[in-house]
């Protein structure tokens, strides 16, 4: 339900921000203008950075949509009753396995089926015959760099996941030092309750700020993952 409110919001606000785009108009105001420096430094610093200049800009609606939906999410646990959905293995390893399967269909268009996978072979600028000598280190590295593509992509929907739970977890662990004192004196339960409150405000704080950081790595890796994919190395 929470993902279907999210991605509800991001249509509505990005339906309106691209009617006002079309119309040519200069930005006004602080909303229009935070939304387009997000998309342009997305588009600048991350897309064309990652996978090049030329291609790049094909993959900057998905770069875009990754970024504002996972935000979404990570914002949506700092509501109180709500929750997160980006702290649900369903969710972030079907948002890795997106950018696992946008790497292998467009590394395999542009590479071709056979090309995609020697690319994951290390090129050895040597004779023949050594490369017949040397043919087991490479299939080596092949199967290597084969399983590490599962990994990486796998690492990518736990990282996320993790550093969401994490900051919950640690959050009622503080809170749960009230509950845990109020067997204490009076003035026991006060003094804890005082800095379980002020620890609580500021880790909700670096939580609003881990939000943020996670929806830029996980697009950031994204589009490194995809730059990958689709040029030789």
């Amino acid at each position: 339900i929470l993902e279907l409110v999210a991605a509800g919001f991001l249509i509505v606000v990005f339906m309106r921000l691209a009617k006002k785009m079309r119309s040519g108009i200069a930005p006004r105001g602080r909303f229009w203008n935070l939304f387009e420096s997000i998309l342009v430094f997305i588009r600048d610093e991350v897309a064309r950075p990652a996978i090049g200049a030329h291609d790049g800009d094909k993959f900057v609606p998905l770069l875009w949509t990754f970024f504002f939906f996972i935000l979404t999410c990570n914002l949506f646990g700092m509501v109180p009753w709500t929750g997160s959905p980006t702290a649900s293995f369903s969710v972030t390893l079907s948002l890795a396995a997106v950018t696992f399967l946008t790497g292998i269909i467009c590394g395999v268009i542009k590479l071709g089926p056979v090309g995609f996978f020697l690319n994951m072979a290390p090129h050895i600028d040597v004779p023949w015959w050594g490369k017949i000598l040397l043919s087991p280190v490479i299939v080596g590295i092949f199967v290597i760099e084969l399983g590490g593509t599962l990994i990486k992509h796998g690492v990518l929907g736990v990282r996320l996941l993790a550093n969401m739970v994490a900051g919950h977890v640690v959050l009622l662990a503080i809170l749960g030092l009230i509950a845990k004192a109020s067997t204490s004196s009076t003035f026991t339960w006060s003094m804890v309750t005082a800095i379980s409150l002020f620890g609580s405000t500021a880790l909700s704080c670096l939580e609003l700020f881990v939000a943020f950081l996670q929806a830029y790595v996980f697009t950031f890796l994204s589009a490194l993952f995809i730059g990958m994919a689709t040029h030789h190395h």
